[in-house]
């Protein structure tokens, strides 16, 4: 894996690339792809129980955008290189749950 010389300024997002894949930030044009995913039932049956809306995977893609913005960690995009397809997404959040054991001040890890 490589990485730039330099870190990027806090809030931008790192991007990571490997021969096959490049982790980066999310962009709106990343939405239908998004969509898509969320909207799968055999990949949100046992994360959220039900397909996302078109308006919770926006807010989604919203809310990653503003993790690596406020926190200066968060979720990338994974693409393949060698066609640009979206092909799911990895990274850390704090989602503030109410939760017990408590995850306060400790980052989820997150894959999809």
């Amino acid at each position: 894996m490589s990485r730039t010389k330099t870190q990027p300024p806090f809030g931008q997002t790192p991007e990571l690339l490997t021969p096959r894949i490049l982790m980066r930030g999310h962009r709106a044009a990343d939405f239908d792809a998004m969509l898509r995913l969320w909207s799968d039932e055999r990949v949100v049956r046992h994360i959220l129980g039900r397909p996302s809306t078109p308006s919770e995977t926006w807010t989604r893609l919203l809310r990653y955008v503003g993790h690596w913005q406020v926190l200066g960690f968060g979720y990338w995009a994974i693409e393949d290189r060698a066609t640009g397809a979206f092909l799911g997404e990895v990274g850390f959040a704090d989602y503030k749950r109410d939760i017990q054991p408590s995850l306060d001040g400790v980052p989820e890890a997150g894959w999809v």
